[in-house]
């Protein structure tokens, strides 16, 4: 078992810096992004109805635990004629869900040669990745310095930079990246969330059902006018990236707050490690869990959560049988939280049947939570 991390004085308040981000979205985040892999997750499946025809995968909610909501992650098929829902059918008969899971989605999708339906199914199968939540971060980091709401403008080369990649020697970025960057925006803007929400009438307990993109794209720029662009031309065939970005934050309640979100430290790192996939920046999947069951959970003694180990391992992916390399990576992901501040200690609480429970003391000067 591991011993519990040397805790350290804190005092109260998150710095000055700090921006907020809508309790809503960090409920729902972990479960949106749920990994194939994840043993909640159903295949993605085509659908159609009298709407239109969709690509979606359903994130089963478990009864045991209230924060493992049921969610659906879908990305609506516009346009598409008869034909070329044929055609998606003949190459959804392409994928390989059992090489996506034992061998990497990539592998899994090497059948299928379109590569629009191909990125198409990436982008839903690796929907809110790591990266993705970073930039995510970053953008309601960027409406609250800029005050305009949900409404948030940047330019492309700013936030590849926050990102920690390096220019070339021209003062650009590389093709891989900047194609790479398109693609996260369009997914987090054409991937819809449906999820209901408990809604008493009367007597009876109904539900309210709402559907959401994380943000929406509402235009973009072109630095060279007669340089061809289209967004969607450019996320689903090609290598490129618009010049600077206006996105609408959708799940953001604004300056009539009801009082529910977590503020992060301005000092937040984004930065993206060099030559590691995203998958394995377990730092920012434990982040954003922890925010989410501080959302989800009332913190006890103000500092405290306490969580099952079961449920942190599954929403950090650490699925495999190897427990033994799954407790490595946990307690340097915890260590790396320790020394970025945001949690001061953490210890394993025993339980019935090896049950065991992981109790946090989180820093409130790096994250803190308000109802």
């Amino acid at each position: 078992m591991q011993s519990a991390l040397k805790l350290k004085a804190s005092t109260p308040g998150v710095e000055k810096s700090a921006f907020p981000v809508d309790g809503q979205l960090l409920m729902v985040l972990p479960r949106a992004a749920a990994s194939i892999k994840n043993p909640d997750v159903h295949l993605p499946i085509l659908r159609s109805d009298e709407e239109g025809y969709y690509l979606e995968m359903q994130v089963e909610a478990d009864s045991k635990e209230t924060s493992e909501v049921a969610v659906i992650r879908r990305v609506p098929l516009e346009n598409l004629s008869a034909e070329e829902w044929e055609e998606l059918k003949a190459q959804y008969a392409k994928l390989d869900l059992q090489a996506c899971t034992d061998q990497g989605i990539s592998k899994g999708l090497e059948k299928i040669q379109d590569r629009k339906i191909q990125r198409l199914f990436m982008a839903l199968l690796t929907f809110l990745n790591p990266r993705q939540v970073s930039i995510v971060l970053y953008l309601y980091k960027l409406a609250a310095q800029q005050g305009n709401g949900p409404i948030v403008s940047f330019r492309s080369n700013d936030l590849l930079e926050r990102l920690g990649y390096t220019r070339t020697k021209d003062g650009g970025f590389a093709s891989k990246l900047r194609s790479q960057l398109n693609r996260d925006l369009v997914a987090l803007h054409r991937t819809e969330l449906v999820l209901a929400q408990s809604l008493q009438k009367g007597n009876q307990v109904g539900a309210k059902v709402m559907i959401k993109s994380v943000l929406r794209i509402k235009d973009y720029e072109i630095d060279n006018v007669p340089r061809d662009f289209d967004l969607a031309k450019a996320a689903d065939y090609t290598y490129e990236l618009a010049d600077a970005y206006t996105v609408s934050l959708e799940f953001f309640d604004g300056p009539g707050r009801t009082g529910d979100y977590v503020l992060f430290a301005g000092d937040i790192d984004i930065s993206q490690k060099l030559g590691s996939n995203a998958k394995c920046d377990y730092k920012t999947k434990l982040l954003i869990y922890l925010a989410s069951r501080m959302k989800w959970d009332a913190l006890r003694d103000g500092q405290y959560l306490i969580i099952s180990k079961q449920y942190l391992f599954k929403n950090l992916d650490l699925l495999g049988s190897n427990s033994s390399r799954n407790n490595q990576i946990f307690w340097r992901t915890v260590e790396e939280l320790r020394q970025d501040g945001y949690i001061l200690g953490a210890q394993e609480l025993p339980g019935k049947k090896r049950a065991s429970s992981i109790q946090f003391q989180v820093n409130p000067e790096k994250i803190s939570c308000h109802y």
